[in-house]
């Protein structure tokens, strides 16, 4: 009987190994997919945020009560692309922005019907990990995208 069990056992024994070698694979790249998951929750959240932040800034300074209606000059433009990249509406030199690769030209300030200010930003996500799959027998698939976020808001 103790025979028995013991060649069963040398069997057994290496299995444990060949099956990690499987599955150790598998569950990195599914924990690599989840973090990647994990950091375009918090770029979009942070985008989202900048743009609502820019709109609020924009609809508190772009009424004209004098004539009664918006006036979206050139500086207040800017001070709004500013504001939504770096975190204040004049930036100094150097200054890192909010998301990294994210510049001013990527904003849109605009005025939305007669009394609304809309703040628009695109950002291309790029994968820390690839940018791309390989395709078979074509162009490969890009994993990067644009984010956009974008928030209106009533002017004061």
């Amino acid at each position: 009987m103790n025979s028995r069990g013991g060649r069963s056992r040398a069997r057994q024994q290496g299995l444990a190994m060949v099956e990690l070698a499987i599955a150790l694979p598998l569950l990195l790249l599914l924990l690599l997919g989840i973090g990647e998951l994990g950091r375009l929750l918090w770029q979009y959240n942070s985008l989202l945020q900048a743009s609502r932040d820019a709109s609020r800034f924009v609809a508190g300074q772009a009424w004209n009560r004098t004539l009664g209606q918006l006036e979206l000059s050139a500086s207040l433009q800017q001070q709004a692309r500013s504001l939504a990249v770096y975190g204040v509406p004049v930036a100094q030199d150097g200054s890192a922005p909010l998301v990294t690769g994210l510049s001013p030209s990527q904003v849109t300030v605009s005025t939305l019907g007669s009394d609304h200010v809309q703040v628009s930003i695109s950002y291309p996500f790029q994968p820390l990990f690839g940018g791309g799959i390989p395709g078979f027998g074509g162009d490969a698939v890009s994993l990067s995208f644009p984010l956009v976020a974008t928030s209106v808001m009533r002017a004061l």
